[in-house]
């Protein structure tokens, strides 16, 4: 998969981010507006590093 995520200032001036496939769709987001660029930052970094190969639950 090719992908990266965006980051960006939302309407509100909160930051937020996005994981974008390289044909344009959004693949996920932050869900939620962060305070701060690093805040967001730190939310990419969270996906990263915790869910590298989640397993798919059925509810």
């Amino acid at each position: 998969m090719s992908a990266h995520f965006e980051l960006y200032a939302d309407a509100r001036d909160e930051w937020r981010w996005r994981l974008v496939h390289d044909n344009g769709n959004i693949i996920a987001d932050s869900g939620e507006g962060y305070a701060s660029k690093q805040g967001a930052q730190r939310g990419i970094e969270s996906v990263k590093e915790n869910a590298p190969e989640a397993p798919v639950v059925e509810g």
